[in-house]
């Protein structure tokens, strides 16, 4: 990379200089610090890896490890024959074997607690391969979601149109049907690659008794012992992860009668209504929990998903319907789910002698913080709290998940098959705890009594995070060199922030630096935070164009909990999630 031209008509053409990667100033002042006559021996590795990068446990085998991972950068004269040089050093602290995350830490959670006191990785309407709409229904997006750790399926299961079979679909709109059992066998045979904890299926019936009766026999002869039956009764306590690895788990309300389908016609004004992403290829900002009482009025005709009607009903009615419900479909059922009848403080009454999953979409609950706050974190030390989309998320867009994260739901239910700055917000949560797809929730959400979390509280900071954004490199490795400008070499800059309660949200940007596809911004940024067991560290980098919006060119969230100190390589992804080969940033993370 020495140089680089750009043609600007057809007889001209701009030449730009190419750099190449070189250390920051800080990072050469730390080697300085930490060699001889530029080399670093093993034991200044050890010292470097306990004072800068705060791993208080590094002996001399990890220094040496660190040292043999780079052996295969030995033609590049990074080693010396007593340690290794500048260069050496600098190719470590930006490789792959530095990440923000520590990769041996695996499942460190206690996963003995009941499923209750966990954020499990959820997904909603699972079988969807684009818009809610007229999109086809697959299981391929629902083995993608395993394979991504996620441990919460939905499916919507319909009979098909000779009432003879079960098909999974959305109802009452325009996608085309699966059948139940390929669904069922993808599940069974991709459920625990990604993570042996339990997977929980939750089923949307709209089935009569003959094929509730047909869907039990495809569930047992699928999953056989692989599944948890409890019985017909309900849970005094949900079991804990722990204790049903590999095991696959059935919820939904109790069942009744089926409703018949009507067809309906999807009106072009309301797919426009449902459009949430459409000012940017990657989504709008994450709306602030601060916004929402000037979204409620707003919202409160939204909620056009068929699953809010179904759950209005009160459990008389369901209780009536189950004389007609087969027996071995209603046995199924581990985790009972309904609202009951009354109001919001009925639907939050927390039940001595049995526990459950309630249900609210996107708006009932942002409505329900409001005035219930504080008997949501209650009722969610015991009880499951599923929150879905609002009905005209047609684009399969999603919300902000902390809302529910931060009122203890443990199920916030997303459409994976979207992208966007939420669904990043939710892979960045999901990395935590091994990525097995269950996070411990923070115990001040599991306080009784007069200590029940309030989320609306005022709390003093308890740390400050420091954030130095050094530089990034690798997008002329994954990009066409035209990729973001046809006339120049790219004008990046960086975002950086928080995610979590409404006091520690922010973001702050970097200046943009022109021309430059390994940019050194060198900016240091710092983040008071109240409540860090619910942050993640937000990372987006951009490329200004002056005549349009500024193109994507990278992201990642990370949870503040188990971010490491030190300088760290921090790979980027796509807006789809999807890791880039070769683009990181090199930053450092101090906590003060």
């Amino acid at each position: 990379m020495s140089k680089q031209s750009y043609r600007v008509c057809f007889c001209f053409r701009r030449r730009f200089r190419m750099a190449a990667a070189e250390a920051p100033a800080d990072i050469k002042a730390i080697f300085d610090e930490y060699s001889e006559n530029g080399v670093m021996s093993v034991d200044q590795m050890r010292r470097f890896l306990v004072e800068v990068q705060k791993e208080e446990n590094a002996t001399l085998e990890d220094a040496q490890a660190v040292m043999d991972s780079l052996h295969e950068l030995k033609h590049l004269n990074v080693f010396h024959k007593r340690g290794l040089n500048l260069e050496g050093f600098f190719k470590y602290l930006f490789g792959d074997v530095n990440p923000p995350l520590n990769p041996k830490l695996g499942v460190h959670h206690d996963m003995n607690a009941p499923l209750s006191h966990y954020f499990i990785y959820t997904g909603h309407n699972s079988y969807l391969t684009g818009n809610q709409l007229s999109s086809d229904c697959s299981d391929v997006p629902i083995i993608n979601a395993l394979h991504k750790g996620v441990r919460v399926i939905e499916l919507d299961i319909w009979p098909n149109s000779t009432k003879d079979n079960i098909n999974v679909l959305h109802g009452r709109t325009l996608t085309t049907p699966v059948e139940l059992l390929k669904c069922l066998r993808s599940i069974k045979e991709h459920a625990f690659t990604a993570s042996e904890y339990p997977v929980v299926i939750t089923l949307e019936d709209h089935l009569t008794p003959d094929l509730q009766a047909k869907t039990a026999e495809m569930i047992n002869q699928t999953f056989g012992d692989m599944l948890f039956s409890p019985g017909s009764e309900c849970l005094s306590e949900f079991p804990s992860p722990e204790s049903l690895k590999k095991r696959v788990i059935i919820s939904t309300k109790p069942p009744k009668e089926y409703l018949k389908a009507k067809d309906v016609k999807i009106q072009e004004t309301d797919s426009k209504k449902g459009t949430d992403s459409a000012a940017e290829p990657w989504g709008k900002e994450v709306k602030s929990f601060k916004g929402f009482k000037a979204n409620l009025d707003e919202d409160k005709d939204d909620d056009l998903d068929g699953e809010a009607d179904e759950d209005e009903e009160d459990e008389e009615e369901d209780l009536k319907s189950q004389q007609n419900t087969a027996p071995e479909y209603r046995r199924l059922i581990a985790i009972h789910a309904g609202k009951g009848k009354g109001g919001m403080a009925d639907w939050l009454r927390v039940d001595p002698d049995k526990v459950r999953r309630l249900s609210l979409s996107e708006p009932e609950l942002e409505k329900a913080v409001i005035t219930y706050a504080k008997d949501i974190v209650r009722f969610t030390q015991k009880n499951l709290l599923r929150v879905y989309p609002k009905g005209i998320r047609f684009d399969s867009s999603n919300y902000n998940p902390l809302i529910g994260w931060m009122h203890g739901a443990q199920m916030v239910a997303f459409n994976m098959q979207g992208y966007g700055r939420s669904l990043w917000l939710m892979h960045g949560m999901f990395r935590a705890n091994g990525g097995c797809g269950y996070v411990k929730k923070p115990d001040f959400l599991l306080k009784g009594g007069d200590e029940v979390f309030d989320p609306r509280a005022t709390l003093p900071v308890k740390t400050t995070l420091r954030v130095t954004v050094y530089m990034g490199e690798g997008w002329y490795y994954d990009f066409r060199h035209t990729h973001f400008d046809t006339y120049s070499p790219p004008d990046f800059y960086a975002r950086v922030g928080i995610a979590g309660v409404p006091a520690d949200v922010i973001m702050k940007k970097t200046k943009t630096l022109e021309d430059n596809w390994i940019p050194t911004w060198d900016e240091v940024f710092e983040f008071p935070l109240t409540v860090p067991e619910l942050a993640l560290l937000r990372i987006e980098v951009h490329e200004y164009d002056m005549s349009e919006k500024d193109d994507f060119a990278g992201q990642i969230s990370l949870p503040i909990s188990e971010l490491r100190e030190g300088i760290r390589a921090v790979p980027l992804h796509s807006h789809k999630g999807v890791r880039y080969n070769s683009v990181k940033l090199l930053m450092r993370f101090q906590f003060i």
